[in-house]
């Protein structure tokens, strides 16, 4: 499961390096990836694995290439006129004749889409499907007109697997393609929403930052999580300079606003399943084998659909992804070059934040620093190898 972020991304492609290079390394086989959910970001991580998945561990190599492409000049340009119909838009009009209004944000998405249509072939995902290099993949987005999640599911069956009635998720069965992975990439006021099916979408993570769900009703066993996002355990009042104390700038409360949009509930989704694990087996111990299958009879649910075990394991960034963005965005190497999305960048960092920016993180899509954020999943990833082995193990045994 690949969670959100925008540039953080190339975070879980170092984890799931680690896990296809050391991980299998350690166990003398290949790990393969049954069931592959993204949200974000993490859709566009998980289309490429799905696209490329028939090379096993040469399908990360292929995304470690995209990543280290990123050109930000390229990338990170505004919407001139996304930026101008939102501005009509606030003032009610439809704008004029010669800027007709779109739904914009405030960069140009055209850029990574090219990018992102060029190197990831989404005419392989049926293929690897139907051949059995994996057995689902799911792509998330917000539904605009209703905020509801819409899970997008492709499988090598046809039609959807069961799902329970949740009114806030909506599952559809579909080929997935770049409009799916760009409408879940696409962080609201950063990114213009996305048609589909005449339908606006935007980012997933506004209310699935982590795909948990889509996971269980495919069948998983268990579940590796990858999150870039880094949870302080220090109290407000340490480590915080006088410095700091004056009001921020619009652009450093626009990342703590993307932050408390896209912030996901994973620790409490995933100590929701350690509880029902914990009464499962509970249970078991108790009332013996049989416990489950009539505890799951007497609810009515189906075997598909009850209550069952479910391993987890999740690997998070370690270090502030903000705080690294400003100081590479300072950086000498950044520095090198002068083109005017450098010197905003560089504005950005110097006049919105003394210690960290979580905007710059999100729109930070250099293939320099991608290649840190690399280094620090796998660094991430090789703390928890023990468990990584114990957990790959237990799932493929």
């Amino acid at each position: 499961m690949l969670a959100g972020g925008a540039a953080r991304g190339a975070y879980e492609v170092g984890v799931v390096q680690y896990v296809v290079e050391e991980v299998a390394r350690e166990l003398g086989r290949p790990v393969p990836f049954d069931i592959i959910c993204g949200t974000s970001v993490g859709a566009l991580n998980a289309c490429g694995l799905a696209a490329f998945a028939d090379e096993g561990a040469g399908a990360i190599k292929r995304l470690l290439d995209v990543w280290a492409s990123l050109d930000l000049e390229a990338l990170v340009r505004p919407d001139v006129r996304g930026v101008l119909g939102m501005g009509a838009r606030l003032l009610g009009r439809s704008g004029p004749v010669e800027v007709p209004v779109r739904e914009g944000g405030l960069l140009d998405p055209d850029g990574l889409e090219r990018l992102i249509g060029q190197k990831i072939p989404f005419a392989r995902i049926p293929d690897n499907l139907r051949q059995g290099h994996l057995q689902a993949l799911t792509v998330s987005t917000t539904h605009v007109a209703s905020g509801r999640t819409v899970v997008f599911v492709q499988r090598h069956e046809a039609g959807l697997p069961s799902w329970s009635n949740d009114p806030t998720i909506e599952p559809r069965a579909a080929a997935i393609l770049l409009e799916h992975a760009m409408a879940s990439a696409a962080v609201p006021i950063l990114f213009r929403a996305v048609k589909i099916d005449g339908e606006f979408h935007c980012d997933g993570g506004l209310r699935q930052n982590v795909p948990l769900s889509p996971a269980r009703r495919l069948g998983a066993d268990g579940v590796l999580v990858i999150n870039p996002r880094y949870i302080a355990t220090r109290a407000l009042d340490e480590g915080t300079e006088k410095a700091d104390d004056a009001f921020p700038g619009p652009l450093f409360l626009l990342g703590k606003t993307l932050n408390a949009l896209l912030l996901d509930r994973i620790d409490t989704d995933l100590a929701r399943v350690e509880s029902i694990n914990r009464m499962l087996a509970a249970g078991a111990a108790v009332y013996g084998h049989e416990f489950l299958p009539r505890i799951n009879e007497a609810l009515g649910r189906s075997p598909e659909r009850g209550f069952r075990p479910m391993r987890t394991l999740l690997v998070r960034a370690s270090e502030d992804i903000g705080m690294l963005a400003a100081e590479f965005v300072r950086s000498k190497e950044f520095n090198r070059t002068a083109g005017v999305t450098v010197r905003l960048m560089r504005r950005l960092a110097e006049r919105e934040a003394r210690s960290e920016s979580d905007l710059l993180s999100y729109v930070l899509f250099d293939g320099r620093f991608a290649k840190q954020l690399v280094e620090l999943g796998r660094a991430d990833a090789k703390k928890k190898h023990v468990e990584l082995c114990e957990f790959v193990h237990a799932m493929m045994a």
